[in-house]
């Protein structure tokens, strides 16, 4: 594993520790102000709108709820992550995220999540 991969490995296991528990703060650590989320809705650009984006899933996926990691792929400064979820709220049969780092920060990500109300 590269220098690049490695980072990008462990910037992305920071995000999901601090998505797995809500913590806002944490999650916003690996962004910029120009960083963008780009999601079924739109493009996210900003740490205000990145910040309403995760606030409203957490609603959605709140700390404790099942989650499995299907898989993980990093090359150079990109990552991909296949997942599923399960809360009282929703079930969440496929999401699948993609991050693309400059530095030490998620410069774009993308999502997408099959989303079932329960």
């Amino acid at each position: 594993m590269t220098a690049s991969e490695t980072l990008t490995k462990q910037i992305v296991n920071h995000h999901l520790t601090a998505f797995g528990n809500n913590d806002l703060t944490e999650i916003m650590k690996d962004y910029t102000e120009e960083s963008v989320v780009l999601t079924p809705d739109g493009a996210l650009k900003g740490l205000a709108a990145i910040r309403k984006f995760f606030a409203d899933y957490f609603v959605t996926i709140p700390t404790g709820s099942a989650f499995e990691m299907k898989q993980l792929l990093v090359a150079g400064n990109a990552a991909y992550i296949l997942w599923t979820s399960e809360s009282n709220i929703a079930k969440i049969p496929l999401g699948t995220d993609s991050f693309f780092l400059e530095g030490d920060k998620i410069r774009l990500h993308t999502v997408a999540a099959y989303i079932l109300a329960n």
